[in-house]
């Protein structure tokens, strides 16, 4: 029974991750005014500077979303240590363009300053995660590596949490821009505190 569980939470995270990571895609096939950027102004849209910004943070993001999650396969880094490497750089280097573009767009993210504060927030604690992850394993300290990858993960799911929570907050408040600003911290800051009680029942340490 707890072999089955475990099976169906890890498909429904590996689904959620990959369709999520391969979500960034639809913004080539329809409308420019789709999802998110329905909510923007056309001089936005037309500044080449926040199209850098936007399409490398949800393409790069969607990238470190969809290869993160197969990171913690005990199989994959036991039997493709090579592949585990390897996928951690790429996703490393992806964390790092995505951040980036994201803290540069949350200047003019929809809802003021409490939306841009968040998704600050949300991008310097994905930053700094990673980079604690990456300088750990090169120091071959695998326990604080794995640690601070479980936080940097956590912060990465926060686009699979975000469109979880982002239609449900809107239909409850009727107001897309109250339901964002709400969203902006709700969709990363539970998951990091879940990522904190899932590194003690480790026993990881993070120092």
């Amino acid at each position: 029974m707890k072999n089955t569980t475990n099976k169906v939470g890890w498909f429904v995270f590996a689904f959620l991750a990959i369709g999520v990571g391969l979500y960034p895609l639809l913004y080539f096939f329809l409308d420019r005014k789709f999802g998110l950027l329905a909510s923007k102004s056309d001089a936005l849209l037309a500044d080449v500077f926040w199209n850098t910004g936007f399409y490398g943070h949800i393409l790069f993001g969607g990238l470190a979303l969809a290869i993160g999650w197969v990171q913690f396969s005990k199989k994959i880094r036991s039997r493709q240590l090579n592949l585990h490497r390897n996928l951690g750089k790429v996703y490393v280097i992806a964390v790092v363009i995505s951040g980036i573009c994201g803290i540069f767009i949350a200047f003019n993210a929809t809802g003021g300053i409490i939306t841009m504060l968040g998704f600050m927030g949300l991008g310097l604690v994905w930053l700094y995660t990673t980079s604690k992850a990456y300088f750990a394993i090169r120091k071959a300290d695998i326990q604080l590596h794995q640690g601070f990858m479980i936080y940097s993960y956590a912060a990465c799911f926060a686009a699979v949490t975000l469109r979880i929570w982002l239609p449900l907050l809107t239909i409850g408040f009727g107001d897309f821009t109250v339901a964002y600003r709400i969203v902006a911290w709700l969709c990363w800051v539970p998951n990091i505190i879940f990522a904190y009680f899932w590194v003690r029942r480790k026993g990881l340490i993070i120092g």
